[in-house]
């Protein structure tokens, strides 16, 4: 698997050093029960598309949404007829139906602010359809991602089991039982049994200075997942977030460790699934004082 992993590496960074991807975001919004766009709207859309390279987009998703008016059922139909409507209308403007990888409705959002006045106003933001075009940029690989694939390539096959192994500088703990509800960034409530036990061993040994690193699978050209709480491609980091906000409540301290997301560009090289994972990468151990 070490083979595997070190040529699926050193291509990652030979492509990476020639692009990398930006995100390009817009919202469109309806009338109530509506799936046409009224003529204000549309035009600004067509500006939106007339603005985007052709040629750098690395793909597109569409995501409808409804206030929360209506049934279930109902909502969901409508949002995704809403997310059509877009789709078609890129289509129309020229952009190919393989480019668009995601047009899905995913019904009502509810509501935050109960005052009348606030209530409608917020239904009439809800009634919309985001759009995330990714489009490809030129740059180099940063030292940290190269360190980072480094470090991968010569450590990954040996995970440590914290509750059972002694951990040392440059360890690797896999957060096996830790599971995230699917494109979010928060844990399933059986996993937090698994979280609590860690948050109490890192906080019985405060000399082991760690990251926090998130990955995720299944996405293209080694990009981040979206994450649907924010609409924002960022998932592997803010799960790794996620780790690290919780960790800080339980008394374990920020200045002894770092959360970051390196997206799906460090598969394992075995079973998908294995790929969406949240790692302890420990960086250094402190010398702790013997008490007198």
């Amino acid at each position: 698997m070490i083979k595997f992993l070190a040529l699926h590496i050193a291509c990652y960074l030979c492509v990476l050093s020639a692009s990398a991807q930006v995100d390009r975001t817009h919202e469109t919004f309806f009338d109530t029960d509506k799936s046409a766009l009224i003529k204000t709207e549309l035009a600004s859309l067509n500006r939106f598309i007339a603005s985007l390279p052709k040629d750098k987009i690395e793909d597109i998703s569409i995501y409808g949404y409804c206030d929360d008016r209506g049934t279930d059922a109902y909502n969901k139909r409508l949002s995704q007829d809403r997310a059509n409507t877009i789709k078609d209308i890129f289509m129309l403007q020229g952009v190919a139906d393989t480019i668009i990888k995601n047009s899905d409705g995913k019904g009502e959002l509810l509501l935050t602010r109960l005052d009348d006045a606030g209530s409608e106003i917020q239904r009439k933001l809800n009634r919309k359809v985001e759009i995330i075009v990714s489009l490809k940029q030129a740059r180099k690989a940063t030292p940290e991602e190269v360190e980072v694939a480094e470090e991968i390539t010569t450590k990954i096959d040996r995970y440590k089991n914290y509750e059972e192994d002694t951990i040392a500088k440059g360890d690797r703990i896999l957060l096996k039982n830790i599971l995230f509800k699917t494109n979010y960034s928060y844990i399933h409530g059986k996993s937090y049994n698994d979280l609590k036990k860690l948050a109490k061993y890192l906080k019985g040994h405060p000399e082991i200075i760690f990251k926090i690193q998130g990955h995720v699978c299944c996405v293209d050209h080694g990009r981040d997942g979206i994450n649907l709480k924010t609409g924002k491609r960022n998932l592997s980091e803010a799960r790794a977030k996620f780790i690290y906000d919780y960790l800080a409540d339980q008394g374990v301290s920020k200045k002894r460790m770092r959360y970051q997301g390196f997206g799906s560009r460090f598969p394992l090289g075995g079973d998908p699934a294995d790929d969406k994972r949240v790692e302890i990468y420990v960086t250094y151990i402190k010398k702790v004082k013997a008490k007198k």
